[in-house]
C-alpha cells in the first residue's frame, strides 16, 4: 500500500481553527449591528420629523390655513404615514408645531 504525501485538503486541527476564528468575529459584529438598529431608527424618525414639517409648510402655502391634524396632510397626498419607524409612535402635531415621540409615549407590549 502506497501512501501519497502531497495530499491537497484541509486537516481537522485547520478546519477547526478557522471556524473558531468565524465564530469570534460573528461574535463581535452581532452585538454591533444590533446597537446600530436602534440608532437607525432614531435617525428615520428625526427624518420623518423634518419631512412632516416641510409637508405642513407646504400645505399651509398652497392652502392658506394650517392643518387641523395630520391626517389631512395624509388625505392631501403630502405624506404617506406618521408613524414612525420600528415601534417609536406617532408622531404629535399641535397648533402648526410637529412632536417626535418621547420614550414616555411608547407603551410596553408586555405590560399590555
Amino acid at each position: 500500500m502506497r501512501f501519497i504525501k502531497n495530499q491537497l485538503a484541509f486537516t481537522l486541527i485547520e478546519m477547526m481553527v478557522v471556524l473558531m476564528i468565524i465564530s469570534i468575529l460573528l461574535l463581535i459584529t452581532i452585538p454591533n449591528i444590533t446597537k446600530n438598529n436602534s440608532i437607525v431608527k432614531d435617525k428615520g424618525c428625526e427624518a420623518l420629523v423634518k419631512l412632516i414639517e416641510a409637508q405642513v409648510q407646504a400645505y399651509e402655502i398652497e392652502t392658506g390655513t394650517q392643518p387641523e391634524s395630520l391626517d389631512k396632510l395624509v388625505e392631501g397626498g403630502y405624506i404617506e404615514t406618521y408613524t414612525c419607524p420600528g415601534d417609536l409612535g406617532d408622531i404629535s402635531y399641535v397648533d402648526g408645531v410637529v412632536f417626535r415621540p418621547t420614550s414616555d409615549d411608547i407603551s410596553d407590549p408586555a405590560a399590555g
